[in-house]
């Protein structure tokens, strides 16, 4: 089946998602080996191409659209499609020795694991790290069938039978977009959140474990989505609530381009946590990518 001519070239997408996590073309390029003025050009070209506009361009750096939020979440799926082709191809072609598997919560593979790994290929360039992104059930049911070598998760509950080691913190934050209703009334009460529908990850997610867990009587969401990314663009586009990381939404804070809420009488704090089977334990690649994740939180 032939692709559509809409849909961007891979190295493309991943300049996209470099932009988007990073914040700035300036980053992504430094990040690439690109010039500013090349990462612009290949923002542009990929507007051109999508029809749609991805990035609002601001003197701090570049910002998704509330269509550009969910663009990116759908590139960011083919990135991780492909990303499994080359490692599966590698891994036939015996290049996958002493390699290391690693699956992650969406957050923790959004804000932490892209530095983590990039020290790993810094420091041992001849180690294949394949990263596989789940939310954070999912990320526990991998480690515990062995499908993967290491696991970061987020929440309050992890099953038994793992071993565990914090390696952050964070919180969840309520934001609103500055034209909501609770920006000029923060804080709210607890049975307002409540009874609020609101826009979330979705289940099984750390998020939505952790919140549901503090406020167990929620409303039903008014929209469920599968990234951090998604759920800020559909507030903003939607004039809805949501609560997410900390670590999501802190740039988003500092432009202005949400709302931090506070609710009376609730802190929602979280730990990101390391899981591994305690059986199979952790050696060679493994325990070179735990000790570079751990010496992050040091």
């Amino acid at each position: 089946m032939p692709l559509s001519p809409r849909v961007p070239d891979l190295d493309v997408i991943d300049v996209l998602l470099s932009v988007e996590r990073l914040g700035s073309m300036g980053a992504a390029g430094r990040e690439h080996g690109l010039s500013q003025q090349a990462v612009s050009a290949r923002v542009r070209t990929a507007e051109r191409r999508l029809g749609i506009k991805v990035f609002d361009r601001t003197a701090t750096g570049a910002r998704p659209t509330a269509e550009g939020g969910l663009v990116l979440e759908w590139a960011s799926r083919i990135l991780e499609s492909a990303e499994e082709l080359a490692s599966g191809v590698a891994a036939l072609r015996g290049e996958r020795r002493g390699g290391v598997r690693v699956a992650a919560s969406m957050t923790i593979a959004e804000y932490l694991l892209p530095a983590w790994t990039v020290t790993m290929r810094h420091r041992f360039p001849d180690v294949v790290t394949s990263v596989q992104l789940h939310n954070s059930t999912e990320v526990a049911a991998r480690v515990l069938a062995g499908e993967v070598d290491l696991g970061f998760v987020e929440g309050p509950h992890i099953p038994a039978g793992l071993a565990t080691r914090e390696v952050a913190g964070d919180r969840l934050v309520v934001v609103v977009p500055p034209g909501h209703e609770w920006a000029d009334r923060s804080p709210i009460p607890v049975s307002e959140l409540a009874s609020t529908p609101l826009i979330q990850r979705e289940r099984g997610s750390g998020t939505r474990i952790t919140l549901e867990y503090a406020v167990p009587d929620c409303a039903p969401p008014l929209l469920e989505l599968t990234s951090c990314t998604a759920v800020k663009a559909a507030v903003v586009a939607g004039n809805a609530p949501a609560v997410l990381s900390s670590l999501a939404v802190a740039t988003d804070i500092k432009d202005g381009r949400l709302v931090p809420i506070r609710v009376d009488g609730l802190e929602l704090p979280r730990k990101l946590t390391a899981i591994w089977d305690p059986m199979r334990g952790l050696h060679g690649a493994a325990r070179d990518f735990f000790d570079i994740a751990v010496a992050g939180r040091d």
